[in-house]
């Protein structure tokens, strides 16, 4: 069966579009207050993202309240590196914490590849949402990069520098080269699985591309999301998001994937012309902007719709919402997007 509103799908592919679709990055989350009720149920986060009937749950809300093109899973990238064997916990305004990190050459081969089995619980709640979207938009499936994902698992926590984890690069690349391809390897399983179970397009998440010089980038970051984009079942459309990788640009758009998520310091004209017209662009709405009124909203909506243009383009944000604004306007930056006549 065919689905209803499949704007993002043509958008990635390069087809014709009557107006251009929108989604956001973390429009599952703590803006809703119907998001926030069915997350009081659950005792911890990692509970909660287990739950598949909550994690549906949370995933269409976004799609009944703000009206956006796609739907994307309820899940967390730190899964893969627990499905490997190295679990983790989320620390109420801290973020992520590991409790073991890798060290050393033990550590790596201790590790497994995981075959996406044990991320059983994220594949039931793909069934169960599209099952309840009744095809009524896109699901998006998703997974981290390998380098932002290692950046975890090296330092145990966020940083600012992930300095441990750049450490780990430069002194035992050999072992950083069998830690990254065992992530890749463990993605591209668990993205398969995503879309057999009816995800209608996969992104890739490089959080902390940013804090990587370009050589540095393309040897531990670039060449293992090529690996995963090579690797994937190719019949849906695939996004690479590498926050604050301006100089990366030009490689992501040689690798095999539709389209190119920028953050908000990217100039929509230069990307568009380091990028050509092979690939889409997502993005790049700064999420402060929408903490202002909604005039100012209207403005920026506009001015950043004409400078991407209709064609071959996703609106978005150059990064997720923060959970403190204000789920109206985000309601209403969505119908600027969708309301804009070019």
């Amino acid at each position: 069966m065919s689905i209803k509103n499949d704007l993002i799908l043509r958008a990635a592919k390069g087809e014709q579009v009557e107006r251009v679709p929108v989604w956001l990055m973390r429009q599952a989350g703590r803006i809703l207050p119907e998001y926030r009720a069915v997350r009081a149920k659950s005792k911890n986060f990692i509970e909660f993202v287990k739950n598949p009937e909550m994690a549906a749950e949370v995933t269409i809300q976004p799609v009944d309240i703000l009206g956006v093109d796609a739907a994307i899973i309820f899940s967390d990238i730190l899964v893969i590196p627990e499905a490997m064997g190295l679990p983790y916990q989320m620390i109420e305004s801290k973020g992520p914490v590991f409790e073991k990190t890798v060290k050393n050459r033990a550590d790596v081969e201790a590790l497994h590849v995981s075959s996406g089995e044990e991320l059983n619980y994220v594949i039931k709640a793909i069934e169960l949402t599209k099952k309840k979207l009744d095809n009524r938009v896109p699901l998006i499936g998703f997974c981290g990069a390998p380098w932002t994902l290692f950046a975890y698992m090296i330092e145990g926590k966020g940083s600012k520098t992930f300095s441990e984890a750049k450490k780990f690069l430069y002194t035992q690349p050999v072992l950083s080269h069998l830690l990254l391809e065992k992530i890749a390897l463990s993605s591209i399983n668990y993205l398969n699985a995503q879309i057999d179970a009816g995800a209608d397009m996969v992104q890739i998440f490089d959080s902390w591309a940013g804090v990587l010089g370009p050589e540095q980038y393309n040897e531990f970051s670039l060449r293992y999301i090529s690996m995963i984009c090579e690797g994937i079942n190719y019949r849906v459309p695939v996004t690479v998001f590498a926050k604050d990788a301006h100089f990366a640009i030009e490689e992501i758009a040689k690798i095999k994937c539709n389209t190119i998520g920028l953050d908000w310091t990217m100039n929509a004209a230069n990307a568009r012309k380091i990028v050509g017209n092979t690939k889409t662009l997502q993005g790049n709405a700064d999420p402060c902007m929408l903490y202002s009124d909604e005039k100012t909203i209207e403005a920026e909506a506009s001015k950043m719709l004409k400078a991407f243009g209709k064609d071959r383009y996703i609106a978005n944000l150059g990064h997720g919402l923060y959970p403190d604004t204000d789920f109206n306007k985000v309601k209403y930056f969505v119908d600027c997007i969708k309301n804009h006549k070019f």
